[in-house]
């Protein structure tokens, strides 16, 4: 989606690697998330409620780090981000649940100079979205239903894009 939006805007294409920190019983249910640069958000009301204990917690959050320094090095090769100081930047997602990966994605960019953070989603849950508004300049989403039960439903194909699709698509847009 990124590819498509940079593509039909001309614009420069870049891969900010965010990982969302799952519940360790419930691995899809995100109890926060991580992007490069140190960026970290956590849902302490999932926390709470799912019993996660702080050494859990930490487990995820070491295994998620260790996946996220791999994507990252895998998918720059050795080169530099895109330098994004004063800088529009468009941040887009497959869709949105609960939000983690999105706000730690906003941290990320705005810790790298971006003057100005914008998400373009397809599909939000209606609640996720409007609380996004606090942490984007502006919220794109398509379709915004008021009981998203996951945003796989609203796609035929919603298989993991792999490394091999990312790296083609990254060298495709240079």
């Amino acid at each position: 989606m990124g590819y498509e939006t940079a593509r039909a805007l001309g614009a420069p294409l870049d891969v900010l690697v965010v990982r969302k920190l799952g519940v360790p019983v419930q691995p899809e249910l995100g109890m926060g998330a991580i992007a490069e640069g140190g960026a970290r958000v956590l849902n302490d009301e999932v926390i709470r409620h799912a019993g996660v204990s702080a050494s859990e917690l930490a487990a995820v959050e070491q295994r998620e780090h260790a996946e996220l320094e791999r994507r990252a090095e895998l998918y720059r090769d050795g080169a530099k981000p895109l330098d994004l100081r004063d800088r529009v930047v468009i941040v887009v997602d497959d869709g949105l649940a609960t939000g983690g990966t999105a706000r730690a994605a906003a941290l990320g960019v705005r810790r790298r100079g971006a003057v100005e953070v914008v998400l373009a989603v397809p599909v939000g849950a209606r609640q996720t979205v409007d609380a996004l508004a606090a942490d984007f300049d502006a919220v794109i989403c398509v379709e915004s239903p008021r009981n998203l039960r996951a945003v796989g439903e609203w796609y035929r194909d919603f298989s993991p894009t792999t490394d091999d699709e990312v790296l083609r698509l990254l060298r495709d847009a240079r």
